[in-house]
């Protein structure tokens, strides 16, 4: 959680090549008419009014065109973790569209760790053998942390040092390596140090963060390391 799954997610939208037609669910849609429904809105698809049955045709429809124009289609689930078993069912019961044997609808899931645990459930036994790839994103090493945060103030324009190397460990151990929680942290603190005047960031301004995160905010700060 936090790690950037979604931003990964844009990214990738956001510069596929030409021969490729993306749909993105970001919702949590727990039955087949409702799922349908928002697949055939991702992909610019009319619906209303049709019956489950008559959707279905008309996605089939659309992914054996695509296929014949050479272009590929996906379909990415955000948030997976939230589908429902039934939903998840309807998802494989997609996946056994095809033409000349080829699969004509690929899909991404991504999701939370729970999405593992269900995917490991009997009842989802024949969807979870339909998985050819996975990969966990872990948080950060304490090294990544420090490169992280250089590569987010160069992108912002500052061309100086402006953390102590203490500042990067107390930020590293305090985040536990996720993306999330560093940008909270690395706002915070350089609010702090510039409501204070400090021109350099020392491990001081970050324990004082810490501490206030810890004293008035609506979630802890881990103080143990990585």
């Amino acid at each position: 959680i936090g790690c950037g799954k979604t931003t990964l997610v844009h990214h990738l939208i956001n510069n596929y090549h030409d021969d490729v037609i993306v749909g993105y669910l970001y919702n949590t849609p727990q039955n087949m008419a409702e799922l349908m429904q928002w697949i055939m809105l991702t992909f610019d698809l009319p619906f209303e009014g049709l019956s489950e049955v008559a959707m279905h045709q008309q996605l089939q429809k659309y992914l054996v065109k695509n296929y014949t124009e050479n272009i590929k289609t996906v379909l990415i689930v955000d948030e997976a973790q939230n589908l429902s078993i039934e939903a998840l069912e309807s998802l494989r019961m997609l996946s056994n569209i095809n033409h000349d044997k080829h699969q004509l609808l690929q899909m991404i899931l991504v999701g939370q760790p729970q999405l593992k645990k269900m995917l490991l459930r009997p009842e989802l036994q024949q969807f979870n053998q339909r998985v050819s790839v996975e990969f966990f994103l872990t948080p950060l090493e304490i090294v990544d942390v420090k490169n992280y945060i250089q590569h987010r103030l160069k992108k912002a324009g500052r061309t100086k040092e402006i953390f102590t190397e203490g500042a990067y460990q107390r930020i590293a151990e305090a985040s536990k390596g996720i993306p999330r929680v560093i940008n909270v942290l690395c706002d915070l603190v350089l609010v702090y140090g510039y409501s204070s005047g400090q021109e350099i960031i020392d491990e001081k301004v970050v324990d004082e963060v810490i501490q206030d995160k810890e004293r008035y905010g609506v979630f802890s700060v881990a103080n143990d390391n990585i």
